[in-house]
C-alpha cells in the first residue's frame, strides 16, 4: 500500500506516525511546502529569540528515518488527478497514491486593502517562513503594525515586544481577542499590553496604504484618516483552508474540504484532516484527526467524534485564561453566571441546565471537568452548589456491585 500525506503539521505528522504503527511494510510519503517541521503555536518563541528553528519542532530529529517515511520538504501540492490517483507538485513532478491524506492546513488572508498584496514587507504569522521573514525585518527602532487582534495577532505582538518593538494593533471589533474573550476579560489583557508599550486602534478599518519607492508599505491609512507609519505589517486577520489545489477535480469542497465522520472525502481513497477540513482550529484536535484518518486509510473503520466546542488557552504577562465554547453567545434561553475576585474572573453560559461555554481568567486549574461537561452535554447539579466549584467527584459514584465508578444519575439528570 502506498500512502501519500500532504502537510507536515500536527494532522499530517500524527497520521504518518499512526500509519507506520499500523502498517510496518507500507510505503509512506509525506510532502510539505515547509522545509522544516515546526509548531505554529511556538512561532512567537522564534520571533522573540527564545528558540531557534529546531527548538520549535515537535518531532524527534530522526523521526522520518526511524519510521521509514519518505519526506519531500519544500514542495507544495498544486493539483490532483483523481482519475490517475496522483498529485502534482510545484516542481513539475507527480506522486501516485493508493491512499491520500489532505492535511495541507490553511493560509492567512490579506484584508482587501490596496497595496497590501503587492508589498514585500507584509507578512503572515502562520509558518516558519513567515517568522523568519519577520525576524529579519526586526531592527532597533522598527515600527510594526499588526492587523487583527485574535490569538495569532496577540502572539505576534507579544513576540515583538520581547524584541523591544512596540507594535500598533488594528482591530475591526470593539475589543481585542473578540472570539476568545468577553469585554471584561479583553479589557484586562488590553491594559496589560498597553502597560508594556503596545497600542490599539479598535473599531478601526484599514482603507489604503502609502508605498515607498521600493513598493513597500510605509504607512497604513485607516478609514478615519489616521496614518500609521510602519516598517512592516503583520496580517493576522484570519485564515482559509488550503484547498486551492483542488480546483477542477472531483473532491467536494465548500469553504473547506468536505469529509464524513470517518474523515473521508467524496472521492474513495482520499481523506482529510486538520485545518483543511475546517472542523477545528486547535492543535490537539488536528492531531487526533490525523490519527483517525490514518486508521481509516489503513482499513480500521473509526469515526471522528470530537466536534464539540472550541477550546482556547493563553498566557500573556503571567495572566492565564481558558475559554471553551462561544462565551459571547447570548439569547433568551441563556443564563449567565459570573464570579470575580482580585485575581480571578469566571463566566459561564448555561442553557436548559447544560453548560454551553465557560471562561476562566487567572486560576484555570481543574478545567477538565468543564470540557467534559460541555462535550457530553451533561445536566448540571441542581442543589445550589457553585458551578465554579465542581469536580469529577460530583458526577461519579462508586458502584460496589460493578467495582467501578459510574455516573451519579441524580446529579446528571438534575
Amino acid at each position: 500500500m502506498r500512502y501519500v500525506i500532504v502537510g507536515a503539521g500536527p494532522a499530517g505528522i500524527s497520521a504518518a506516525r499512526t500509519l507506520r504503527q499500523l502498517d510496518r511494510d507500507g510505503e509512506i510519503i509525506l510532502v510539505s511546502k515547509d522545509s522544516q517541521v515546526h509548531s505554529r503555536c511556538m512561532l512567537h518563541k522564534y520571533v522573540s529569540g527564545q528558540r531557534d528553528a529546531e527548538g520549535i519542532s515537535f518531532i524527534s530529529p530522526g523521526f522520518f528515518e526511524e519510521n521509514n517515511i519518505t519526506w519531500h520538504p519544500g514542495k507544495a501540492m498544486v493539483g490532483l488527478d483523481c482519475g490517475e490517483s496522483c498529485i502534482r507538485l510545484d516542481d513539475g513532478s507527480s506522486l501516485s497514491y493508493d491512499r491520500l491524506l489532505l492535511a495541507s492546513g490553511a493560509y492567512y488572508l490579506l484584508p482587501p486593502v490596496p497595496g497590501l498584496k503587492e508589498a514585500g514587507n507584509v507578512y503572515g504569522f502562520r509558518d516558519l517562513s513567515d517568522a523568519q521573514a519577520i525576524d529579519k525585518a526586526v531592527k532597533p527602532g522598527t515600527k510594526a503594525v499588526i492587523i487583527g487582534s485574535g490569538l495569532v495577532g496577540m502572539d505576534a505582538a507579544y513576540a515583538l515586544m520581547e524584541r523591544g518593538i512596540s507594535p500598533v494593533i488594528v482591530e475591526m471589533a470593539d475589543r481585542i481577542l473578540p472570539l476568545q474573550l468577553d469585554a471584561k476579560a479583553a479589557a484586562e489583557y488590553q491594559r496589560l499590553f498597553e502597560d508594556h508599550g503596545c497600542s490599539f486602534r479598535l473599531s478601526a478599518r484599514a482603507a489604503r496604504t502609502r508605498l515607498d519607492s521600493q513598493g513597500n508599505v510605509s504607512a497604513l491609512v485607516l478609514e478615519d484618516g489616521e496614518e500609521l507609519a510602519c516598517d512592516f505589517i503583520i496580517a493576522a486577520a484570519g485564515v482559509r483552508p488550503e484547498i486551492r489545489f483542488l480546483e477542477h477535480c472531483g473532491v467536494e469542497t465548500g469553504r473547506a474540504v468536505t469529509v464524513d465522520r470517518y474523515l473521508a472525502t467524496s472521492v474513495p481513497g482520499i481523506y482529510g484532516a486538520g485545518d483543511v477540513c475546517g472542523l477545528s482550529g486547535i492543535w490537539p484536535n488536528a492531531m487526533k484527526q490525523g490519527v483517525i484518518a490514518a486508521k481509516n486509510m489503513y482499513g480500521i473503520s473509526t469515526p471522528y467524534e470530537d466536534t464539540y466546542a472550541m477550546k482556547n488557552t493563553m498566557n500573556f504577562f503571567g495572566l492565564p485564561a481558558l475559554c471553551i465554547g462561544d462565551i459571547n453567545r447570548l439569547d433568551s434561553t441563556t443564563m449567565t453566571i459570573t464570579e470575580e475576585d482580585s485575581k480571578n474572573y469566571r463566566k459561564a453560559l448555561v442553557e436548559d441546565g447544560v453548560l454551553k461555554s465557560i471562561l476562566l481568567v487567572g486560576n484555570i486549574s481543574g478545567s477538565g471537568i468543564y470540557q467534559y461537561l460541555i462535550k457530553n452535554q451533561i445536566k448540571l447539579p441542581t442543589d445550589g452548589r457553585s458551578i465554579f466549584r465542581l469536580s469529577f467527584a460530583d458526577f461519579y459514584g462508586f458502584d460496589t456491585s460493578k467495582g467501578a465508578y459510574t455516573w451519579d444519575t441524580d446529579l446528571c439528570l438534575g
